[in-house]
């Protein structure tokens, strides 16, 4: 499939902040057709004023899959076909696994997973009909890495990226690409307002795990990430006639995944006698 820099319709999930808006105004900018979900009325007659004729906002929450098949139905019919999916609500969960309730594990996996799944499959028929599309999934470095206190978040972003990465090899030579895009520490409402916090009920934590949270609450609004930049990023792997599987964004995420693998490497290096002792004999 060749790709072009021609004017493209876009399906957003989470466009009232983050990085979400931010893409859904770049896409705009450049001359793009841009379908946004929201969760309530007032938001979505805001987000059709954007450039209208080319903004459709449309009421979705992610986590009733029931809704979402008839959704990408009803744009297909009656916007275009879609040509990018983002797949990007989302929040930020923080606790201790310990203190933290399972009910809020199922939670992070019905928004970051079980959604983005419904997602995939409701628009998927299309795309391998046109032989054509690109799947953009919103995911973290913390889909790689892992920080003491947001154990719930790192599962749901790690399902999510072999999810991800696994599509990809299935789609590809239908013609449909697939990108994790994983960011670093960004301006959003991540580490603020949209960030639910565990209950503290273990004091044997409170050494570890307070600084930790003092100090992401201290970072809030003073993150390096711009979601401008980054949604400039979206855009040039979307047009890029050979986009990634994996995309990191910020410093701060090359910075800590690069180690992270460097660990890796060094512990497969320090512990390969044993991990091959456990084979038969040939």
């Amino acid at each position: 499939m060749i790709r072009t820099n021609t004017s493209r319709t876009f399906f957003i999930t989470g466009v009232s902040s983050g990085f979400g808006r931010a893409l859904a105004e770049a896409a705009l900018a450049e001359g793009h057709r841009v379908v946004g979900t929201l969760r309530r009325q007032d938001q979505r007659a805001q987000f059709d004023e954007l450039a209208p004729g080319r903004s459709f906002g449309r009421l979705l929450d992610v986590t009733d899959t029931p809704a979402i098949a008839p959704l990408i139905e009803e744009v297909e019919r009656n916007v275009g076909p879609i040509d990018v999916l983002v797949n990007n609500a989302g929040y930020g969960y923080e606790g201790t696994i310990e203190e933290s309730p399972i009910d809020e594990l199922r939670k992070q996996f019905e928004v970051h997973v079980v959604a983005v799944v419904a997602m995939v499959q409701a628009v998927l028929p299309y795309m391998r009909e046109r032989r054509a599309g690109h799947i953009v999934n919103l995911t973290s470095m913390c889909g790689i890495v892992t920080f003491p206190g947001l154990g719930y978040y790192h599962a749901s972003k790690f399902a999510i990226e072999g999810i991800t990465e696994t599509l990809g090899k299935e789609v590809r030579p239908l013609g449909i690409y697939v990108t994790a895009i994983a960011p670093g520490s960004f301006r959003t409402r991540w580490a603020g307002k949209s960030m639910v916090r565990a209950e503290r009920t273990i004091a044997d934590y409170d050494e570890i795990f307070e600084p930790l949270r003092a100090g992401r609450l201290r970072r809030d609004g003073h993150q390096m990430g711009d979601p401008v930049k980054a949604a400039q990023a979206i855009l040039a792997v979307v047009d890029t006639p050979n986009p990634p599987c994996h995309l990191l964004l910020g410093r701060d995420a090359l910075g800590f995944v690069r180690s992270q693998f460097d660990d890796v490497v060094a512990q497969i290096n320090a512990w390969e006698k044993v991990s091959a002792s456990t084979d038969f004999e040939r």
